[in-house]
């Protein structure tokens, strides 16, 4: 599996999609400091939003295979400067998260994850599970085997 660090603001959803692609159930957990799992690198939004921990998000990439850039449907605005992804020698995909929520416009988010230089879009509905297996796909590598067990079932 290709490691993913997930970026984006406070509340964009990257600790609902963490545990969504873990399969575990979905709870509302603050993200604090820099949380690393088997092959997710979930970071507090207060990197993407702040500029000097912004360039911690830098570092952080480098031991990541993917950088996930994650922009919320129901965003007024994107905190992501155009042609930002060649900052970094990593994959870097868009996903677009709350998908489902009132009001959200998804194909907007989808436009300004573009304008930043993703290739890669993914739409996401964490709490429906809804393009969660298309991530999982995108990031398996030959020989990996994608065996998901329930929430509560062993391994989670």
């Amino acid at each position: 599996m290709k490691k993913l660090i997930l970026m984006g603001r406070s509340e964009a959803g990257k600790t609902t999609l963490t545990q969504a692609l873990r399969n575990e159930t979905i709870t509302y957990k603050k993200t604090q400091y820099v949380n690393y799992f088997d092959v997710i690198i979930d970071t507090p939004g207060e990197y993407a939003q702040t500029a000097k921990l912004g360039r911690a998000l830098a570092l952080y990439s480098y031991e990541a295979d993917v950088v996930g850039l994650l922009l919320a449907a129901d965003e007024p605005y994107s905190l992501y400067p155009p042609n930002i992804t060649c900052m970094v020698n990593r994959d870097v995909i868009g996903i677009v998260t709350k998908i489902d929520k009132e009001g959200a416009d998804p194909e907007q988010a989808a436009r300004w994850l573009r304008l930043t230089g993703c290739r890669k879009i993914f739409y996401v509905n964490s709490r429906a599970n809804e393009g969660v297996a298309e991530i999982l796909d995108y990031l398996r590598e030959p020989g990996d085997s994608l065996e998901r067990s329930l929430p509560g079932e062993a391994g989670n």
